[in-house]
């Protein structure tokens, strides 16, 4: 019995509940629900708890694109209930699987439908299909019983039950439409109140039934991706299509991806996606999206004059058609308890940053937001830069000498708690490190990603790798990289770019002298030998320990 109810539509809110920046709490077969309604329209219900410490949601604060436990700051994203921040991981980016349970919803009638496990079509209303929602009436008896004695009232109410727990429900009801609406609602609340009261004296003669326990699932929380002994190598689990594309700036391409089945998963500032290229072509582009924007990916690409298939392919594309991507790897993780976040962006290197700056100011955090371009027609995406004009600065023209100058003016004053954020033209990112590091800034305190690894890679020699976790010794020829060597002996080492650029590929070094040939570690990183990226770098020593 309990099972068929899971699989039915129920009513537990009306839409006039849903008020903006409000987040409502439901209850259905035992199960409590957090429900809310983002910016964008959609009406999301969720298991009501916080995935740290189960404090409820429905007390949380609705940005109307994220949900904020009140507790601990953690958030949660709109449509996939994905935590995208964890306040004591400030410099981490949470893992896919710290996703809170999501239930199916629909809104229709004036009223919000779900289920534990809800598919098909809702009920078919008839003639009160758009009519007068009345006011919801809580009776502390059991279901069977309050539609029991509904089957008696007025047959030009349509009744619904909403059993909240099993002594426990509400009556919904829809009338016809009706000029005179304050009459029918006052005639009807007051007839639901004595009905109700009738009810609930029946019910306390008899013994209540037992509480309904609902499953909780558990949620994982794995904040390290440990590889598995697997063939898999870069992957494409994502069908999307292209809904739109437009030349936003000299050269700069924007695209709209929207997916073909599932929805797509949650993202957070800084992440970048592999598109699959129908030329076999796999490339990586950042995520500009703002958040709560979980409907679809936007990608900004350029042109390169010297393009090897990657950005040409991309700008030949049009609308409808499909391509694969990877799931959202976030290398470039985005900290929001800084004093002040400065972000410096080079050109296109202005993606993942666009994203850094739109999570800020939606949450209302200090930043500057610094873009350096050729010329104002270079200048892209100006419509999601207005939304955050006065903390931006662009600055036009400017040669490499200004350009150093312009940075020496910006990284003038470091602060413990200030944190930077860099992305651009290999030597703009250089120069800005250097000035970075001659004026006081820490390692930690400053952020940076290349596009691409202009490093000259030496790849003679061969040496022997040992898999601490895996009880493997394997050989790397002259030639072949670490990363190579690892997939073709089953070893699933997630990657990306396979440049030396993402940082996907990181990997623990437990012993042996590494040859570092990347540009994403730090130079403190890399004299501390114990990491390194197994895409490019090598080995120094005749052998190598590594935490696999």
């Amino acid at each position: 019995m309990l099972h068929s109810l899971y699989q039915q539509w129920f009513p537990i809110a009306s839409s006039t509940d849903l008020v903006p920046r409000h987040v409502y709490q439901a209850q259905l077969l035992g199960r409590e629900f957090a429900v809310w309604r983002a910016d964008d329209g959609y009406v999301n219900v969720w298991e009501n708890r916080c995935l740290h410490r189960g404090v409820r949601l429905s007390i949380g604060i609705n940005d109307g694109r994220e949900l904020k436990c009140q507790y601990h700051g953690w958030r949660y994203t709109n449509r996939t209930a994905g935590c995208t921040y964890i306040p004591a991981h400030p410099a981490d980016a949470p893992a896919r699987t710290i996703c809170n349970n999501t239930y199916p919803a629909q809104e229709a009638h004036g009223l919000i439908w779900a289920g534990e496990e809800a598919n098909g079509p809702l009920p078919d209303l008839g003639a009160h299909a758009n009519g007068i929602v009345l006011r919801p009436i809580p009776v502390h008896a059991p279901a069977e019983m309050v539609e029991t004695t509904l089957q008696s009232y007025d047959q030009d109410i349509l009744f619904f039950v909403q059993p909240c727990d099993s002594d426990h429900c509400i009556i919904r009801g829809i009338a016809k439409p009706n000029d005179d609406r304050t009459v029918l609602l006052r005639q009807h609340s007051f007839a639901l109140g004595e009905l109700r009261d009738q009810v609930e004296a029946h019910a306390a003669l008899v013994e209540a039934p037992a509480r309904y326990k609902p499953v909780i699932a558990r949620v994982a929380e794995d904040f390290i991706d440990i590889p598995t002994l697997t063939k898999e190598g870069r992957t494409a689990d994502l069908p999307v299509t292209i809904t739109a594309k437009d030349i936003i700036a000299k050269g700069i391409a924007r695209l709209r991806l929207e997916p073909l089945k599932c929805a797509l998963p949650t993202f957070q500032p800084g992440a970048h996606v592999d598109v699959h290229l129908q030329n076999g072509l796999v490339r990586q582009y950042s995520l500009t999206n703002g958040p709560g924007e979980t409907d679809h990916y936007t990608i900004g690409v350029k042109l390169e004059p010297d393009s090897r298939g990657g950005s040409s392919t991309i700008h030949a594309l049009n609308l409808g058609d499909n391509l694969a991507i990877s799931v959202p790897r976030n290398n470039f993780p985005l900290r929001r308890d800084a004093v002040e976040t400065i972000l410096i962006a080079g050109g296109i290197g202005m993606t993942p940053l666009l994203s850094m700056a739109r999570a800020l100011n939606v949450q209302g955090l200090p930043f500057a937001f610094h873009y350096f371009v050729q010329s104002d027609a270079h200048i892209a995406f100006r419509q999601e830069i207005g939304t955050f004009a006065d903390a931006a600065t662009i600055h036009k023209g400017l040669s490499p000498e200004d350009t150093s100058t312009k940075l020496s003016e910006i990284l003038a004053e470091p602060g413990p708690a200030r944190h930077v954020y860099i992305c651009g033209p290999g030597p703009m990112l250089d120069t800005a490190r250097e000035i970075a590091g001659r004026t006081g800034w820490s390692d930690t305190q400053i952020h940076f990603e290349y596009f691409k690894n202009n490093t000259q890679r030496n790849t003679s020699g061969s040496f022997k790798i040992e898999l601490a976790r895996s009880a493997m010794t394997l050989t790397v020829p002259e030639g072949t990289s670490i990363l190579n060597v690892l997939h073709e002996n089953g070893i699933n080492m997630s990657s990306s770019c396979e440049l030396g650029a993402c940082g996907t590929c990181r990997c623990t070094v437990i012993a042996g002298e590494i040859d570092h040939q990347d540009v994403y570690l730090t130079d403190s990183e890399k004299a501390a030998g114990n990491a390194m990226m197994t895409c490019v770098s090598r080995a120094r020593s005749d052998r190598l320990i590594l935490d696999i």
